[in-house]
């Protein structure tokens, strides 16, 4: 009965939930550019106008961006389902802040593959585990509204 009992805290532990959401979220990302960057070439380059653009890069763009929508309807769904705020509203300040995010992992990652030599997949791990407490507090307090106050059930926030 005990057992139980934890199993239930954790599901309601808000979170736990939230790293339920961005462990899916990880697993979609970090499992598409392993397989990308498996089955293309990762150190190929491309001209694009005055950009030399790395293939790991699209291999990133495509794998996160997938892990993105994954997270967002799970921690939409699961973890933040109290927030009034709609779903346009919810999505378009979840994707600004993935946005964020993903020049910031995209700087992290290009250190640690240009500048410490590390294997593409591994660098991705460790550039996406160093930004994740900053995610939790950034979508709790801004892409769902769930601020410090109380919030009357029911009311709808727009």
């Amino acid at each position: 009965m005990a057992k139980l009992s934890n199993g239930k805290k954790i599901i309601n532990n808000q979170v736990a939930r939230f790293v339920f959401s961005a462990g899916a979220g990880f697993l979609v990302d970090i499992g598409l550019f392993y397989l990308l960057s498996h089955n293309l070439d990762p150190k190929k380059r491309y001209q694009f106008l005055f950009l030399n653009i790395h293939n790991y890069w699209v291999f990133f763009s495509v794998s996160f961006f997938s892990g993105v929508l994954v997270n967002f309807l799970i921690t939409r769904y699961l973890v933040f389902t109290e927030s009034t705020t709609s779903f346009a509203k919810q999505f378009s300040r979840f994707v600004g802040v993935a946005v964020l995010g993903y020049f910031a992992n995209l700087a992290v990652l290009t250190f640690f593959i240009e500048a410490l030599h590390f294997y593409p997949p591994v660098a991705r791990i460790t550039a996406a585990l160093s930004l994740f407490f900053a995610s939790f507090f950034i979508h709790k307090f801004f892409s769902f509204s769930l601020a410090l106050r109380h919030q009357t059930p029911g009311k709808v926030k727009r």
